[in-house]
């Protein structure tokens, strides 16, 4: 019985409805004579990092988006990166600057981050957004890619979120704490759990949207979650040569009334955020 009322939460079904409105909003913009431009960089040969830049080159592509990306030697001075995004923020030509993370040991990250010109942090991580974003009342100019990702397929898919119960499973910087902070901006009553949370399994069990990003496979079974929850699965973790998330998809399904497969699940949306928040920010500038 229960089979017939879960929903598929799909990524790409997502995807292609975001696409379709950037295609639209980049073919706008070209009438202006305005092309949105990604600028990329990465420091050093981090297959997983280049491969991830691929993506999003290859999809900006497909939405009539430039693309330019510089890879640093892991052996370059830090003020040769700093250098190369001065250029970068001084070009108005550049409408968005990606510094792919995780950056090789010895750099300093943050202090990187924050040099990249506020109106053109695509990925929303400078400090100025963060805490923007922590503040009632106050917007970033850009919202960080896969939490923003997953407030769009929750929209998709009807989820009613204002006086809900959610619980967000980590605390990242990148995925965790803005999630937890999005769905508080929209109302619903929001738990940060991590892995100094006592009785995890109950909290979890209170969720009516549960957010998994621990990295860790198959972390949440069935037991840990809501009958009718929904369940949105941001980890990505490799098993025995096949990709899987933090959530027990299979187990969880039998319980839950929607959640998200991994792969096509969240993944494909981070990029369509990216290439989302590009084309605001040359949108601003006109």
């Amino acid at each position: 019985m229960h089979a017939q009322e879960f929903t598929l939460l799909s990524g790409p079904k997502v995807r292609s409805s975001i696409y379709a409105d950037l295609k639209q909003r980049v073919a706008h913009l070209a009438q202006k004579g305005i092309v949105p431009k990604l600028a990329t960089l990465v420091v050093g040969d981090n297959p997983a990092s280049l491969s991830y830049v691929r993506g999003k080159v290859k999809s900006a592509a497909k939405l009539g988006i430039d693309s330019i990306q510089e890879t640093l030697p892991a052996t370059i001075e830090q003020d040769g990166i700093l250098h190369l995004i001065d250029r970068w923020n001084a070009d108005p030509s550049v409408h968005g600057i990606l510094v792919q993370l995780p950056l090789p040991d010895g750099f300093n990250e943050e202090l990187i981050q924050k040099r990249v010109a506020l109106e053109k942090d695509v990925d929303g991580f400078h400090v100025e957004n963060m805490g923007a974003l922590a503040m009632k009342g106050r917007n970033p100019l850009f919202f960080p890619c896969t939490p923003l990702g997953i407030m769009k397929m929750l929209e998709f898919y009807g989820v009613e979120i204002a006086g809900k119960e959610a619980v967000v499973l980590g605390r990242s910087n990148i995925v965790g704490i803005p999630m937890a902070l999005l769905l508080l901006h929209a109302n619903a009553t929001v738990t940060i759990a991590h892995s100094r949370t006592r009785s995890l399994e109950d909290v979890c069990r209170r969720a009516d949207i549960l957010i998994a990003a621990v990295g860790r496979a198959e972390f949440v079974r069935a037991s840990m979650v809501k009958a009718g929850a929904v369940v949105v699965d941001v980890g990505i973790n490799r098993v025995d040569d096949r990709l899987v998330g933090d959530v027990a998809f299979e187990e969880v399904k039998q319980v839950a009334s929607a959640a998200s497969p991994v792969p096509k699940g969240v993944g494909p949306l981070t990029v369509a955020m990216l290439m989302n928040n590009l084309v605001e920010a040359a949108e601003r500038i006109q």
